[in-house]
């Protein structure tokens, strides 16, 4: 039965693609072996003639500027095209960069951040050439109109640490680019500055916190002893430029539904270089979250994000607001601007830029081989192992497992996330390590960590370590062998030891802090051969922990704020219920503590 019998007309539908041709004969013959590299991708070829043809055109007329065809019509009016058509095309796109380019660089501050050229992308003929639908805008967490940005480099203002999103700390404008803003914390280093949009809701005005009911706390990291963070805090301060209320704009609402279909393209920051935004594209959806794959570039930049992540924007969102937009494929190419679509049968990187002379020649994997994996290390959980206070054991999978150590190290930080209602207070546990930053993704939110060094699969052991002694698990819930019947740890109950008789006189002096005020081999026994200013963190918590339980309660507030043995002896009632939040009757114990130990010290 014909369509019009059904009351219904359709079109002719979409082509068929094109198959795969030799670049030089257009035959469709596969596989096609041999490759030339050029300047923006490469050419392939039937056979060894047909590569050999091409290459003695290529080094005689040279390529054409916007096809990279070899050009083979001496006749041509132009010797830097190949056929009229392409030199029509080219100078078009040449008078609309010259069109939309602006007369003055973009304002930013000096560094690396700065951009030589300024060329506006087709995403017209980008999505026309390769099938491709662009995203709505009702899809995004963004303005209609991309806000503007009158902040200044300079101004100081108060954001939320991305590495501790429950402190609110004091930001400077490092540099300004389009509306979004590079931020640094003060007080600490510039190897932790990051971007946020001029409306977004994690930056206010100073003072905002204040009237919140909040309280300015110190970056994770901080570089000097917490109890120097007041002082520090009114010398940043005094005399500063503050950015005033009307810079502050308010952030548009959440779209109520994931909206986002596969294949959709957009623009994306890169969460690797997060000063850039680049092409991308809808590469899955599960359930709130959508995988963003850039185009033209091998997975190593995607990430999964929520709907409404304010890191995503629609197409076009960079030529409305002056943002430099990074085409497919040449993120660190200085060359020309030509998108170019990577192939998706063959997994290469992409080409850098060649040399005037003529490139060697290569030849292709067959199509049906690839490099072999790396073997897969597993990681396994001892479920009846102490998961200490943060952890739930019973949530924990059997074993996990990936080829490289890093992502090995990522899976296992993740799967004590998952295990836990308090993923806040393990990753500042983990954020307080030393070592090497990582950078994972939990839940679509990015944190960064540190871990012991981590080059080889034998270096596991130095992070089973710290990850257990931090998080206060048993040391044998997880290792690269399958886990024991027992666990000489947890399974076996160490013997009670004696209760000593306490005479009278000690009992009425029970709070005090004497090397006799606990069994010989405990931990204060040796913390008390060791000088009090020497102690680190731990050590401080350890203390207070074994004197009064009920103060080791307040652990992850001296971790916080990296009470170690000398900020310790330092510390006072009014400092402890103004900075860090205690109430009257444990800031008096803590300083009867710290009485003590300067008694001691003195007596000593």
């Amino acid at each position: 039965m014909s369509n019009s019998a059904n009351g219904k007309l359709r079109g002719p539908g979409r082509p068929p693609k094109k198959g795969l041709s030799c670049t030089w004969c257009n035959e469709t013959k596969l596989p096609l072996k041999y490759v030339f590299p050029i300047t923006n991708g490469k050419k392939e070829f039937c056979s060894e003639t047909c590569l050999s043809e091409f290459r003695k055109a290529y080094m005689k007329g040279g390529a054409c500027l916007q096809c990279d065809n070899v050009i083979r019509i001496t006749s041509n009016p132009s010797k830097d095209y190949c056929s009229t058509f392409c030199m029509n095309k080219h100078q078009k796109k040449e008078m609309r960069v010259a069109a939309v380019a602006p007369t003055t660089p973009l304002e930013a501050s000096p560094g690396p951040f700065q951009y030589e050229t300024y060329q506006q992308f087709d995403w017209e003929e980008y999505l026309h050439e390769n099938n491709s639908e662009a995203a709505p805008q009702n899809c995004f967490r963004q303005s209609v109109s991309p806000p503007q940005n009158d902040f200044k480099v300079g101004m100081k203002l108060e954001a939320l640490d991305p590495r501790n999103v429950t402190s609110t700390c004091i930001a400077t404008v490092i540099c300004i680019l389009g509306p979004r803003l590079r931020l640094r914390l003060d007080g600490s280093d510039n190897k932790n500055d990051f971007w946020r949009l001029v409306d977004s809701s994690e930056i206010h005005q100073i003072g905002h916190c204040e009237k919140s009911g909040g309280m300015l706390q110190p970056p994770l990291g901080f570089r000097m002893n917490a109890s120097s963070w007041p002082m520090f805090l009114l010398k940043t301060l005094n005399g500063a430029e503050m950015a005033p209320s009307k810079v502050f704009q308010k952030e548009p609402p959440s779209p109520r539904t994931n909206l986002f279909q596969v294949g959709q393209k957009l623009e994306a920051v890169d969460k690797k270089n997060p000063q850039l935004i680049c092409c991308a594209t809808v590469g899955a959806i599960k359930n709130d979250q959508i995988h963003v794959t850039f185009d033209g570039w091998r997975g190593a930049f995607d990430y999964w994000c929520k709907y409404d992540s304010r890191d995503i924007f629609p197409v076009g969102w960079c030529a409305k607001s002056g943002h430099p937009l990074q085409p497919p494929g040449q993120k660190n190419n200085n060359g020309a601007n030509r998108f170019r679509f990577r192939p998706s049968f063959v997994a290469f990187p992409p080409t850098p830029p060649v040399s005037s002379s003529v490139p060697d020649v290569v030849q292709a994997p067959e199509a049906d081989t690839s490099a072999p994996s790396a073997p897969s290390t597993p990681i396994y959980f001892r479920k009846k192992c102490s998961g200490g206070p943060l952890i739930d054991t019973a949530q924990l999978a059997t074993t996990i497992e990936d080829s490289s150590p890093i992502g090995l190290a990522k899976k296992l930080v993740g799967q004590l996330l998952d295990s836990s209602n308090k993923s806040e207070k393990i990753l500042a546990r983990l954020s307080a390590l030393n070592g090497e930053e990582v950078v994972l993704s939990h839940e679509g939110t990015t944190y960064t960590i540190k871990l012991p060094q981590l080059n080889a699969v034998s270096d596991f052991e130095n992070v089973f370590q710290a990850v257990s002694q931090a998080l206060g698990c048993c040391q044998h819930l997880f290792g690269l062998e399958e886990p024991a019947k027992e666990c000489g740890l947890c399974d076996i109950q160490p013997p009670t030891p004696a209760k000593r008789k306490v005479p009278e006189q000690e009992a009425a002096t029970s709070t005090t802090v004497t090397e006799t005020s606990s069994v010989s081999g405990s931990p204060v026994t040796s913390l008390n051969k060791i000088p009090t200013q020497e102690w680190g963190i731990e050590d401080v918590i350890q203390f207070i922990e074994s004197t009064d339980s009920y103060l080791g309660s307040y652990a992850d507030l001296f971790r916080k704020h990296e009470i170690d043995g000398k900020a310790f002896l330092l510390l006072n009632s009014d400092m402890m219920m103004k900075y860090m939040g205690l109430k009257l009757g444990p800031a008096l114990k803590i300083c009867n503590l710290v009485s003590r130990l300067k008694g001691r010290r003195y007596a000593l």
